[in-house]
């Protein structure tokens, strides 16, 4: 980093010179922004393809300079560079920055540098598996609350967008926070905020399991009323304990057992509140039923509680979270229940691709057959496979990288049987609900959880899941 001046507010960009880093959603967003504000733009991207074109044409009908196939060189009299999430920090256009003197942020920095001084404070959401229906559940109680709010950051909707529409637009914004954006922004302080679970991921652009923890608990600095860990996750808390927050800021744990005080847990079906109540030594609050929880499988119940614990530390009411919760409905390909067939439940959670998401998803059947595999991403699959040993009814393989799930089957598993699909096709997934199917009883759950990224045979996980769901209808599936 450069020992540059901070620049905030909106006023304050006029004449600046800005190097943006990617012609994505957000380096489109950013470099936008400040256009209008003023700056300078140059955009920078290595791609040279027809979209990339196509976007660079429709920046410098807006004054916005584009430089194609070179992302590694700095623009001449650059004075800031704000690159998009996925740019690593290794990244030549980086080390120029830093040889030049020149800060680089990312676009949440941004957006917290444009912020007003009556801006609407953020409950910020971050961890491995669940900030995007986190912060959708979030966002759903502080509606319920009456409050203006918008989910926005990762989950899709630009938070640099948002705030340009005014200091008084919203009450307050649920935030969802992927570890790159929290890399590149030292200055951001939530409200609240929330880790919902740590596990080795992206650890090829943070370098290490260390790096990665230290970027997600950024979350936590400067905190004002509420750190919200999970009790079930150690390192959670430990991010708690060496995050330097504001004076009187409380740790909140969440918990899928009966809460301790400054908890949030759950007790005989019900979601319960022991950390923003009076005598919390002695005293619970009724927030809502897991029945109001969809789908109310474990790792779900938990979001939910954290949802509730910013919620609550807002100042949002007890009926609110309830009538929040039930009102919302998950995105598709997330443990979606898509039809009963002769006894048999099909679930699509292709969005588990990881082997922490896949084993929660798996902790949420009694008697599965699993479909699994695609790109591990660095992955071993030994902890998974063992912990879901006894609740396997049968296994189906998958994409590029099955043998390796297959391998730890054999160690972990070898009475499971397992069906291995060597094709890519786009007939494929259906030969897999087949397959699934033949192994399954009345009972059974046919999961599709891959543990794996799905590039290797479809463009996305929801392309996959739609897959999954077309295949399932072709069982002649009445879906629920």
């Amino acid at each position: 980093m450069g020992s540059q001046e901070v620049t905030s507010g909106q006023g304050s960009w006029q004449g600046m010179s800005i190097t943006v880093a990617g012609l994505g959603v957000s380096g489109l967003s950013a470099a936008r922004a400040l256009a209008g504000l003023g700056a300078s733009v140059t955009v920078v991207d290595g791609g040279d393809g027809p979209a990339h074109h196509e976007k660079a044409a429709l920046l410098k009908e807006e004054g916005i300079s584009v430089r194609l196939k070179d992302a590694a060189t700095l623009p001449e009299g650059t004075e800031l560079v704000v690159t998009s999430p996925g740019w690593a920090p290794t990244s030549p256009l980086f080390a120029a920055a830093a040889e030049a003197g020149v800060d680089v942020i990312g676009d949440v920095e941004l957006a917290w540098r444009l912020r007003g001084p009556g801006a609407a404070p953020w409950l910020a959401v971050t961890g491995t598996n669940g900030k995007t229906t986190t912060v959708q559940m979030l966002a759903s109680i502080l509606t319920a609350a009456g409050l203006r709010t918008a989910a926005v950051g990762n989950i899709g909707t630009p938070i640099i967008d948002v705030v340009l529409e005014g200091d008084d637009a919203y009450d307050v914004f649920a935030v969802e926070l992927s570890s790159y954006q929290l890399h590149w922004a030292p200055s951001l302080r939530a409200h609240s905020g929330a880790v919902l679970n740590l596990a080795p991921d992206h650890l090829d652009w943070h370098g290490s399991m260390e790096a990665y923890a230290a970027d997600k608990g950024r979350i936590y600095e400067g905190n004002q009323v509420a750190c919200v860990y999970n009790t079930a996750d150690k390192a959670t808390e430990d991010l708690v304990r060496e995050a330097d927050v504001e004076e009187g800021c409380r740790a909140i744990g969440f918990t899928l057992g009966t809460p301790g005080p400054s908890e949030l847990g759950v007790v005989e079906g019900i979601l319960v509140d022991r950390a923003f109540v009076e005598d919390r030594q002695k005293n619970a609050q009724e927030l809502a039923e897991v029945a109001d929880v969809h789908p109310p499988a474990p790792h779900n119940i938990a979001n939910a509680l954290a949802a509730a614990a910013l919620a609550r530390a807002f100042g949002v009411e007890p009926a609110a979270v309830r009538d929040g919760l039930r009102a919302f409905t998950p995105d598709a390909h997330r443990i979606a229940h898509v039809a009963d067939v002769d006894g048999i439940a099909y679930v699509d959670d292709s969005k588990a691709t990881n082997t922490h998401a896949a084993q929660a998803s798996l902790a949420a059947y009694e008697s599965i057959v699993w479909i699994a595999g695609g790109l591990a991403k660095g992955a071993t699959f030994d902890d998974l496979v063992t912990g879901a040993a006894k609740r396997l009814r049968g296994v189906v393989l998958i994409g590029a990288d099955r043998a390796l799930i297959r391998e730890a089957l054999q160690r972990h598993a070898p009475e499971v049987p397992v069906v291995d699909l060597d094709r890519t096709d786009t007939g494929a997934m259906s030969a897999a609900v087949r397959e699934a199917t033949r192994l399954a009883r009345p009972g059974d759950t046919v999961l599709m959880a891959p543990a794996c990224a799905s590039m290797d045979m479809f463009t996305n996980y929801n392309k996959r899941g739609e897959a999954f769901a077309e295949a399932v209808r072709e069982l002649g599936a009445t879906s629920v």
